[in-house]
């Protein structure tokens, strides 16, 4: 059974839905695994969106884990004079202290909005989501999506991959890819109405989201693709470039629109 951790910052109803869904579908079987643990860069009283995130997590009876990153970052700067680059290396080193005894075979960024330090990294196996296909633009959804118009890429989709330093280029264990130049996209490109494509583009990949999480999920945990010396390997342990769900994703899809 996957031993997986959650990491989390809580932030809005996503969030919350998306643990949901994972737990949900592990009750049942369809992942075979286990959250064992839920991390947060929030503390209860931060926020009203990440203390509804908690409850849900208490009400799953999953041990949660806080550390307040902003709290933690204005004592050590108070305690190192100001020195502003340490803290983030010393809160990924309390953080790791907080984590190890659940020992995850796996970790999850689940809307977690710290950048994972080289340190963590390198120590788990942790897998992040990034809303472009495998080799496509990197940064925020709204930065992926403009550049795909204006290159005017045939493809969009989402990718899971293993966390690295270097933001959005760590190896991809998952992705889906989808069709922007048919309908309904056509009309748009004809018109040149750039804010109709983008709207679009993003309504099809946020639907992609969960489905392609919960799918990766359920392959790892069931060994269909597997993470060795942090590369990616199929059921017969050889060397992939990313496991495709694109059909099984849009089944997931279809489903959830009937």
């Amino acid at each position: 059974m996957l031993n997986i951790g959650w990491f989390s910052t809580g932030r809005d109803e996503a969030a919350r839905q998306l643990l949901q869904a994972v737990q949900d579908k592990s009750h049942r079987g369809d992942i075979n695994g286990k959250i064992s643990f839920v991390f947060s860069n929030r503390e209860s009283g931060e926020a009203k969106e990440s203390d509804l995130f908690f409850e849900i997590v208490r009400n799953y009876n999953i041990p949660l884990v806080c550390l307040s990153h902003k709290r933690f970052k204005i004592a050590k700067e108070e305690e190192d004079l100001g020195i502003k680059k340490e803290w983030r290396i010393k809160y990924d080193k309390e953080v790791n202290k907080k984590i190890e005894p659940f020992a995850p075979d796996l970790c999850v960024l689940a809307g977690y909005m710290l950048i994972v330090g080289a340190e963590l990294c390198q120590k788990y196996d942790m897998i992040n989501l990034h809303p472009a296909p495998p080799g496509g633009p990197t940064g925020s959804w709204q930065e992926v999506i403009w550049t795909l118009i204006q290159n005017k890429a045939d493809t969009a989709g989402a990718m899971i991959h293993l966390a690295t330093p270097e933001l959005d280029r760590g190896p991809v264990i998952s992705y889906c890819l989808f069709s922007i130049k048919g309908e309904p996209f056509a009309e748009y490109w004809q018109k040149d109405d750039k804010d109709m494509l983008f709207q679009l583009i993003r309504q099809h990949e946020l639907a992609r989201e969960f489905p392609l999480i919960t799918l990766t999920l359920q392959a790892l945990s069931r060994g269909e693709v597997g993470i060795k010396d942090r590369r990616v390997i199929d059921a017969q342990g050889k060397l992939i470039s990313g496991y495709n769900l694109s059909s099984k994703v849009d089944e997931e899809v279809k489903k959830n629109l009937r």
